[in-house]
């Protein structure tokens, strides 16, 4: 059989969304995201992120979730601070520089910003007194897990959240693969995660969902009118109960954690065995020290084609003249039978 590691969507949805959907189908409620589902989702997340005042909204994708708060929050003569890698600067077609707010990049080390080089950058930006003539910064965005499934610690992001209050910045998660992170982070939670961001959204389009993703203002700090605002970009959902219902599976607790949880454990444990069987068995060596769902290989041209027979996988970029790096996503759908077949 075919293996199918190339992303974590590229299935349909979680079995107990997707009954959750079906169960919940019928039943007649409000538009716009007044419907009972998404106000229980909201609430399990308020409680799974410990913060009571949190302001939640439902938007359809990742992309479009990206440009949409950007856009809302940012001044019109502000911009974004992200490393060079991010989403945001290489993948999303200019989505954010659509809405009139230039992606301001900053060298990557292993898809993470430095907080020293970010901090140098903002003071000569200050100090300039042509700053007035430049694109003011007015947020940092990073992902966690990063593009290449990198982490950022704690005390990382508390120094990152540091710098950008001390320069009146807001700090903005993009969590579109926040379950595995979670799920292989030693000391980042949601209730934590909640306390040093600004603004994050938790995704479940990569994490289980047919679609969707939650934005969190974990403080209640979201700007006026916001549903207006995502109306405007054309990003609210009549249908948002479609999300809200999924949310409302994912981070209902199925014994002691929520499900959304469950997930990311699993799809991390399933990656740690393929990276053992790469590593150890086919001397296949890490391109980039991965601890998340996304794992990267550097691999000889001379294998390609006879994974390629095998194993769906995404060729990430050219290593040198004979070994390519390669990467092999592991997710929710993934099975112990198709990782059992790998290593076969």
């Amino acid at each position: 059989m075919m293996i199918h590691l190339e992303s974590d969507y590229n299935n349909g949805a979680h079995e107990a969304v997707l009954r959750h959907l079906i169960e919940t189908n019928n039943e007649r409620t409000q538009s716009y995201g007044d419907d009972r589902f998404s106000e229980q989702a909201r609430a399990l997340i308020r409680e799974a992120c410990e913060a009571p005042d949190a302001q939640i909204w439902f938007l359809a994708g990742g992309t479009q979730t990206n440009a949409t708060i950007i856009d809302c929050v940012l001044q019109p003569y502000e911009g974004v601070l992200c490393a060079e890698t991010a989403h945001i600067n290489v993948h999303e077609a200019g989505a954010v520089e659509f809405t009139g707010h230039k992606v301001i990049s900053l060298p990557a080390h292993q898809g993470k910003l430095d907080v020293e080089e970010l901090r140098a950058w903002l003071a000569a930006y200050f100090a300039d007194e042509t700053a007035e003539h430049m694109v003011r910064p007015g947020m940092v965005y990073i992902t966690f897990p990063t593009e290449l499934g990198t982490l950022y610690t704690a005390a990382e992001l508390a120094a990152i959240r540091a710098v950008c209050h001390e320069y009146g910045l807001l700090l903005y998660v993009d969590g579109a693969r926040l379950a595995y992170g979670l799920a292989a982070s030693t000391d980042v939670t949601l209730s934590s995660l909640a306390q040093l961001a600004d603004i994050f959204y938790i995704g479940g389009t990569k994490c289980g969902a047919l679609c969707g993703e939650a934005v969190v203002f974990p403080k209640g700090n979201a700007p006026a009118h916001m549903l207006s605002r995502i109306k405007r970009h054309g990003s609210l959902l009549a249908k948002s109960r479609v999300v809200g219902v999924q949310f409302d599976a994912l981070f209902t607790k199925v014994g002691e954690s929520p499900l959304y949880l469950q997930i990311g454990r699993r799809a991390v444990t399933l990656a740690m065995r393929l990276r053992k069987h790469f590593v150890e068995r086919m001397g296949y060596p890490p391109y980039i020290d991965s601890p998340t769902n996304q794992q990267f290989f550097i691999i000889p041209n001379e294998d390609l084609e006879r994974l390629r027979q095998h194993i769906g996988f995404e060729v990430w970029c050219p290593v040198d003249a004979t070994h390519t790096a390669c990467r092999f996503v592991t997710s929710w759908a993934t099975t112990d039978a198709e990782i059992d077949e790998l290593e076969a």
